[in-house]
Parts: C-alpha cells; sequence; structure tokens
C-alpha cells in the first residue's frame, strides 16, 4: 500500500496549524525534499471559537468544521488531523460526517504518557475553559489511571489571558511568561507532568522547561500522522 496522504483541519488558530505542519516535517525522515509526505491543509480561521461554544454562549463550530473536513477528504486526504484540542469535544459529530478517520490528539498523548512515562499518576493541564468543562483530558487521561490537576480559579483567569490576549496575538513571550509561572504552580500542587492543552500553549511551553515531564499532544500528533501515512 503506497503513503497516505494527511489532512489538517487548521485555522485554530493559524500559528498553531504552520507549527503542526513543521512537526510533520521535522518528524520526517528524508533525504530529498519528494521523500515527504503530501499535505493538504485548510486553515479555516472562519471556525467559530470552540470554547463559547462549549460554554453556552456561542454558536456550534461544527457546520464550519464538517465543512472544512469535506473539503479535505474531497481534496484527496485519506485521514484527518486538527491542531485543537477544544475542537475535539465535537470529534465524534465530525466522524460522523466524513468517510476519513480524524485522529484524536488528546487519547493519543493519553496513551503516550501511559506509555512513555508510567510514574506519571498526576498531571497538570493548562487549557481553554472550553476544554477544561468538555473534561476531555479527564476522560482520556482518566483511562490510563492518571488524575488530572487544573489550575486555581484565579490562574485559569491567568491563563486565558496568556493564550488569548497575549498567544493568539503574537506576543509569545508575554504569554509565555504567564504559562510558565501557572505550570509551576501545578508542580507544586502535586503534578508530576504538565500537560499544553492548548495549541496556542505548545508555542510557548517545550520539554525541558520545566523539572517534569512536559509532554506535548500537538507533538505526539505530528509523529503519529507520520507513521499512519508511512503505513
Amino acid at each position: 500500500m503506497g503513503e497516505k496522504i494527511i489532512g489538517i483541519l487548521g485555522g485554530m488558530g493559524p500559528e498553531a496549524s504552520a507549527d503542526l505542519y513543521m512537526r510533520i516535517i521535522r518528524a520526517t525522515k528524508v533525504e530529498k525534499d519528494q521523500d515527504h509526505f503530501r499535505v493538504i491543509i485548510d486553515s479555516n480561521a472562519k471556525v467559530p471559537d470552540r470554547t463559547p461554544a462549549i460554554l453556552g454562549t456561542g454558536p456550534s463550530p461544527l457546520p464550519v468544521l464538517l465543512e472544512t473536513g469535506l473539503n479535505l477528504q474531497r481534496a484527496g486526504a485519506d485521514f484527518i488531523i486538527m491542531p485543537c484540542n477544544t475542537a475535539h469535544h465535537f470529534i465524534e459529530e465530525l466522524r460522523k460526517g466524513l468517510k476519513i478517520p480524524v485522529l484524536h490528539m488528546i487519547r493519543l498523548s493519553a496513551e503516550y504518557i501511559h506509555r512513555i512515562y508510567p510514574d506519571v499518576k498526576k498531571a497538570g493541564l493548562l487549557a481553554s475553559d472550553g476544554t477544561l468543562v468538555s473534561k476531555l483530558y479527564d476522560d482520556a487521561y482518566g483511562e490510563q489511571g492518571i488524575e488530572i490537576i487544573t489550575p486555581s480559579e484565579t490562574s485559569q483567569r491567568d491563563v486565558m489571558e496568556a493564550i488569548y490576549t497575549y498567544i493568539k496575538r503574537g506576543d509569545l513571550e508575554t504569554g509565555g511568561e504567564i504559562l510558565h509561572r501557572v505550570a509551576g504552580e501545578l508542580i507544586e500542587a502535586g503534578a508530576d507532568a504538565v500537560l499544553c492543552g492548548c495549541t496556542e500553549v505548545s508555542l510557548v511551553l517545550h520539554d525541558g522547561d520545566l523539572p517534569v515531564p512536559v509532554v506535548d499532544p500537538l507533538q505526539v500528533l505530528a509523529e503519529e500522522a507520520v507513521r499512519q501515512a508511512a503505513d
């Protein structure tokens, strides 16, 4: 069987989508350009914000997600990946509307941490309010016997400010400083690892930055996409 074509359902946000593509490139072992996988990207920044939708204060992104997924399917993608954590709240409905698989970034990361860091029992989560409310990480990591620790109410407001006021607007330095501080609080609260539970967090927090492992679901997704494309 030949190589598979990777479809990226992106735009949530655009920089995170570009980052995912670069991670796929770096994760692919090549000797020349032609050794890279074909990747089709639909960076649709018009997808409604997932967090208000989950909180019941905004429109559902599902119709636009499905429209964009169908674009990728028609363009020839063999499977789809989404560089957005909160969008996974809608993944089952999205899958029902498509004929090609959609990989589940959060479940893949839970399986990864259980396999690579078997001693981790508590993981600190840096994510949007929508992701916290959706319990996506609690469910996936709970299946692997890992408890999710979240920031205090005050610190979670800081996380949202870091994501929306700074990182999404291009100020990675300020956003990164805030998130590193909150990550330290999670470690003090007992976290054995810290999770980049938002793709904006992935842009400013990396493994080696903290005294505990930093697990980045976006990196796990990129590596799994390369593996599946090669099968």
